[in-house]
């Protein structure tokens, strides 16, 4: 295994806290997440449902989990269902989890094969009156695809269509937003690996070289770091394209005189990473990119001290839109009278600033959590002002992850942001 696993301790108080929001008589069912076929009998690289990891920890294909707290079986009131690793498909795909070993990571001492899970399942439906189940739940996003849990879903709704189906996600997301000393350890060896990959492309960046060759410096120092690679697909970005928000094409030559900006983080134990940097490539900022970096950079260390329990991500924005007009009303991009004067619906920052500040980082880089959740001690956000000035080829974001405190913390606390810093390691 490439990273230490969390205990099975986690798990066991992470199960304990969901069942007792449970209504009586309920059962929750979680499922893996799918293999996706790439060609033949290959599959792209496996990433575990979050909410599956957030209770069990195990982290390989054809799992299930079931939750039945109330049952007056005491073995069937969780249910760990894992792939037989038959000698057969052990020889073709390598080592599966025992249930010993399931048991183990988990903390649950019902294991079961999957081939056994439909008869079970229907044990427990015909004892419960309600039933818990996850279908992802973000107001931006909504899959067009039928996830497994999609059709799990809605299999079991035809099947059991007299039951009284709930979701699962208004319980559960809450408890994956309130970051334990644990996952906070993951996520600060995360930003470790995060920050020696960054470290290195510092090294490796320069004039004629390409923008994937400094991804794959990255990529190199993660994985020798014990990350299972990069928490998203890394943003490697030279010249006009740092303004576009989500390029990741990764393939333009860079150039004297270019900014390089860089999104990336590592993933380890399943936790994320979250980092922005943004680098002159030859090394030397010129005279406007410097003001246009300090700008962003002035309004980044302000920002972080604002991740305190009782704050939003609505009032995160507030504060930097308002910052954002008085830092590019400086660098002569508009006026005091143009914001006077401006559209409401469309702010004369938008021009320059498009995106939020913040998000929740964990299982995912983009966690579960909205922007109009009160913070608590323990989440992990990210804090990540930009200024894209599109005529100018000129893009700057900074960004790192923040732990909410009355004292926040700062997990990339550090790692080289001053511009004297990163030109004097660029040019060592």
């Amino acid at each position: 295994m490439r990273y230490k696993p969390l205990s099975s301790d986690f798990y066991i108080e992470n199960r304990r806290q969901l069942t007792a929001l449970l209504e009586p008589g309920s059962v929750a069912v979680l499922t893996s997440n799918d293999e996706y076929p790439r060609c033949g009998d290959t599959t792209h690289p496996f990433r575990q449902n979050s909410n599956l990891l957030y209770l069990c920890g195990i982290d390989q294909e054809e799992t299930f989990l079931t939750l039945a707290p109330w049952h007056s079986n005491p073995d069937y009131r969780e249910i760990l269902f894992i792939k037989n690793p038959s000698p057969e498909k052990i020889i073709w795909f390598g080592h599966r989890l025992s249930k010993e070993q399931a048991t183990a990571l988990s903390g649950i001492k019902t294991v079961l094969f999957t081939d056994s899970f439909e008869g079970v399942l229907n044990d427990l439906m015909m004892h419960a009156q309600h039933v818990y189940l996850h279908i992802p739940e973000d107001p931006r996003i909504k899959p067009d695809y039928p996830t497994q849990e999609v059709r799990f879903a809605k299999q079991l709704k035809a099947d059991y269509p007299l039951h009284d189906f709930r979701r699962l996600a208004p319980l559960l997301y809450p408890l994956r937003c309130r970051k334990q000393s644990e996952e906070l350890e993951a996520l600060r060896h995360a930003c470790q690996i995060t920050r020696k990959a960054f470290e290195r492309a510092l090294t490796a960046i320069s004039p004629g070289k390409f923008e994937y060759e400094i991804e794959a410096e990255m990529t190199c120092e993660m994985l020798r770091n014990g990350a299972s690679g990069h928490s998203f697909a890394p943003i490697i970005a030279a010249g006009p394209d740092t303004c576009i928000l989500h390029y990741v094409k990764n393939d333009k030559q860079m150039h004297d005189g270019d900014l390089l900006l860089l999104d990336f983080g590592a993933e380890y134990a399943n936790y994320a990473g979250d980092c922005s940097r943004t680098v002159p490539v030859n090394g030397k900022f010129t005279p406007r990119q410097r003001q246009v970096y300090e700008a962003v950079l002035s309004i980044y260390k302000e920002t972080i001290p604002m991740f305190k329990p009782g704050m939003t991500i609505h009032k995160i924005n507030d504060f930097v839109f308002k910052r954002m007009d008085e830092e590019l009303i400086k660098l002569g991009l508009y006026t005091e009278a143009d914001v006077r004067n401006q559209d409401p619906a469309m702010p004369c920052f938008k021009k320059y600033y498009m995106h939020n500040t913040s998000h929740f980082i964990g299982l995912d880089v983009h966690d579960v959590g909205q922007r109009d959740w009160v913070f608590e001690a323990g989440n992990v956000l990210s804090c990540e002002p930009g200024i894209y000035i599109a005529e100018e080829g000129i893009g700057v974001r900074i960004e790192t992850d923040v732990v909410v405190g009355e004292n926040p913390v700062d997990l990339f606390d550090g790692t080289p942001v001053e511009v004297e810093e990163i030109e004097q390691l660029m040019n060592r």
